[in-house]
């Protein structure tokens, strides 16, 4: 190891679970890292959802640079098959690691990064740039601080930086007016945030994982408070994609809530309105009126609250004076963006990539996490782990290790090119973009589920007046006299099998429906 990568030092911005393995990495290499985050402690963007369990296991969201730091403090490793919620992550991982580990001095709370820069260089300036420190300006309780470093991993998320409800990924007209009515990301809509929707009418806006979470939790909310009344408000005309890859995803939490899902979509608890593109939100008495399309369409939806579970995008005003290189549509390093684009990216895989992808015109500086994807959805914690090794080995000179593979990533089991489509029997198939037509590997109430759902009305939900007769969903085929999913006969089949998916999802065994 060369002298220079020892005296090194590291600014790491972001304590999440990828800035603290960047952390543990950089510290193993020798060299200094300072974390700065703008949070009271680490994991702060976690901590806003940590009501959410998350669709990986645990063998999937540990750092081994991290784990090594652990296991010296005699740390017990949390079961690998189970899954976490967000706090776990936290108490059983990001808290242990931040505080009883070599890291505990190398982390500042509360340092809000305001600026990133050269010491001496403006951005048009280049002769002797590459060899000027950085200089990152941040803000603490004492007032504007200064650091000066080596190298520069941003690994600050991007959770506080949600897109907004327009279609155009503008704020809708009238947005900005009704913030009160509005949560964005996803809401503990059972837990401290219960009194806000429980017996009211609550649309939720998008067709993630984001999305499907919160509206899975408002069909529990349902069932103990039942005035509370769902709407879906998905941009696309067809939501097939949002049911994911069922038994197919080699995440097999991840799969079990696309098809938990769809079966509660098929049984009405929640109502769809598909092909809807917020353009205005406003008030409606003491309700929210929410505009889909142009304003003499006169399609709307009434309601009381609206979750807007529609992507994020990455925060990037601080980093002015960098010189950065970001494709046009993801704000993403660019070498990335072919591998994670949603318009052309086919079936969920990326391949691992670290430095070489992720550098920047700026040398020593690398986007790391989720905020490498910009505006691309589907990481996993365990792509920025890796993303974060490739870096620190780079940046310690060790040019063989950083270029060095040590990862593979499960797939979805969804192609995202053309998606998914429903044959004329009612199967939902492939377009092909992963190989041959086949069929969209989801059990068969899944599959029931998707049959049932068939063009949605144009109306407004919650008592608000229709807009336009259009045709009402389809009924899922009754099966009350084979039994539900090939099992014995039962009464009110199609209800056995929604309560069979939605207690897979939860990790039950489930009513006997495909099991």
């Amino acid at each position: 190891m060369s002298e220079a990568s020892k005296t090194k030092t590291v600014a790491i911005l972001g304590a999440g679970p990828v800035g603290l393995a960047a952390a543990a990495h950089v510290l193993e290499r020798g060299m200094k890292p300072v974390v700065l985050e703008a949070g009271p402690t680490v994991g702060h963007a976690v901590r806003q959802w940590s009501h959410v369990q998350i669709f990986s296991p645990w063998e999937y969201n540990i750092d081994k640079a991290a784990e090594r730091l652990l296991v010296e403090t005699g740390w017990n490793k949390p079961q690998p098959d189970l899954y976490p919620t967000g706090a776990e992550l936290l108490e059983q991982y990001l808290e242990p690691l931040a505080a009883r580990t070599k890291l505990k001095d190398h982390i500042r709370t509360q340092s809000m990064v305001t600026s990133v820069g050269r010491v001496g260089f403006d951005k048009v300036k280049t002769k002797g740039r590459e060899a000027a420190r950085f200089e990152i300006s941040y803000q603490n309780g004492k007032g504007p601080e200064v650091l000066r470093s080596d190298a520069v991993i941003d690994a600050t998320g991007t959770w506080f930086s949600p897109n907004p409800a327009g279609a155009n990924g503008l704020p809708a007209v009238g947005e900005r007016e009704v913030q009160d009515r509005i949560a964005y990301g996803m809401p503990d809509v059972l837990g401290r945030d219960r009194a806000r929707y429980a017996g009211r009418c609550v649309a939720v806006l998008g067709g993630g994982h984001s999305a499907i979470g919160t509206l899975i939790d408002l069909a529990k909310l349902k069932a103990e408070a039942p005035t509370t009344e769902i709407v879906w408000l998905l941009r696309s005309e067809s939501p097939e994609k949002s049911f994911g890859g069922g038994s197919a995803d080699q995440l097999a939490a991840r799969g079990a809530l696309g098809s938990a899902f769809a079966a509660l979509v098929a049984s009405g608890k929640i109502r769809s309105e598909t092909g809807f593109r917020v353009s205005q939100l406003s008030r409606d008495g003491q309700h929210l009126r929410i505009d889909g399309g142009s304003a003499c369409s006169g399609r709307h939806v009434t309601v009381d609250e609206l979750v807007v579970s529609t992507g994020f995008r990455p925060e990037l005003d601080f980093l002015r004076e960098i010189r950065l290189s970001l494709d046009p549509a993801l704000e993403c390093p660019p070498a990335l963006a072919p591998l994670i684009d949603p318009n052309e990216h086919s079936c969920g895989t990326v391949r691992p990539h670290g430095a070489r992808e992720l550098a920047q015109p700026e040398p020593g500086f690398y986007f790391a996490g989720m905020k490498s994807y910009g505006r691309a959805p589907t990481f996993l914690m365990m792509t920025g782990y890796e993303q974060v090794r490739s870096i620190a080995a780079e940046i310690a000179g060790d040019h063989e290790a950083a270029r060095r593979v040590e990862l593979v990533l499960p797939e979805t089991g969804v192609c995202n090119g053309p998606g998914p489509s429903l044959s004329p029997t009612g199967d939902a198939t492939t377009s092909g973009c992963c190989g041959p037509s086949a069929a969209l590997p989801i059990s068969g109430c899944g599959a029931q589920a998707i049959r049932a759902v068939e063009p949605v009305p144009a109306a407004s939900a919650c008592g608000a007046p229709k807009a336009a007769a259009t045709p009402t969903p389809v009924p899922a085929p009754s099966t009350a006299a084979s039994g539900c999913c090939g099992g014995p006969p039962v009464e009110n089949a199609s209800a056995c099998c929604v309560k069979d998916e939605i207690a897979k999802a939860e990790g039950k065994k489930g009513c006997g429906c495909g099991s």
